[in-house]
């Protein structure tokens, strides 16, 4: 009898309780069921959009391949909508390279200038600023290579960054920053096995070692020049008298 009394008080409880809290229950439930219905749709619609910008990339990769440069621009451009995917980033990086094939280094540069301001690059911003700088250096940028890399700390990318800045301050005579990144690409020990080390070596040997470009040549002393002329001409007069 106990038993039942105390079974019927624990379900007056259970009704009460419902009673006061049963709405809010179940609000949460349904708002934690709408949540879940949000993060689904959100993972499907993003993986559906990885799909289409996988699609698309395929059929850009075939004009690259087929140097139709009017299809891959075509593509290229409806790629643009999927810049949070790395697709786009791929996207430019590909046809980066198709306008360096057909000699328009200048629409190149512009490609891989776009991808260092995407969202989803992430990684591949590395090697479009890597190629833009070799750009560049094509187009005797040489500044504009120091401005692009000098500062850019990627332990992957850092001995190739660092040879490419030698090469920019090579081209503008400046001799002791170029050594000294020709030195930090070989002596960096995460990424030195990227770059060709002896050609790195030679291109140390090569810069002028007498004078550095960047340092201004003495001018000569004026009066070191005049005085063993006068002194000069004075023993010359000396000789003539003394044949008289």
């Amino acid at each position: 009898m106990d038993d039942l009394l105390h079974e019927k008080e624990q379900m007056e409880l259970i009704r009460a309780w419902f009673s006061q809290y049963g709405s809010w229950l179940a609000g949460g439930i349904l708002a934690g069921a709408l949540i879940l219905f949000g993060i689904n749709y959100y993972q499907g619609e993003k993986l559906n959009k990885q799909l289409e910008a996988s699609q698309l990339f395929e059929t850009l990769a075939n004009h690259v391949g087929d140097g139709d440069i009017e299809g891959a621009e075509a593509t290229a451009a409806e790629l643009a909508a999927y810049e949070d995917t790395a697709y786009a980033a791929q996207a430019k990086l590909a046809i980066a390279r198709l306008y360096m094939d057909k000699n328009r280094d200048q629409d190149a540069a512009d490609a891989l200038a776009e991808v260092l301001s995407l969202s989803g690059a992430g990684e591949l911003k590395n090697i479009a600023r890597l190629r833009l700088a070799k750009i560049y250096l094509y187009q005797d940028k040489a500044q504009d290579v120091i401005d692009l890399l000098d500062g850019n700390k990627n332990a992957a990318y850092a001995a190739r960054y660092s040879e490419a800045l030698g090469d920019a301050y090579a081209a503008l005579g400046q001799v002791t920053q170029a050594e000294a990144a020709y030195q930090a690409a070989l002596s960096d020990a995460l990424s030195a096995s990227t770059i060709d080390r002896a050609l790195v070596q030679w291109k140390i040997l090569d810069l002028p070692k007498a004078v550095a470009a960047d340092e201004p040549a003495l001018e000569p002393d004026a009066e070191a020049i005049v005085a063993p002329v006068v002194e000069d001409a004075d023993a010359a007069d000396d000789t003539a008298e003394s044949n008289e």
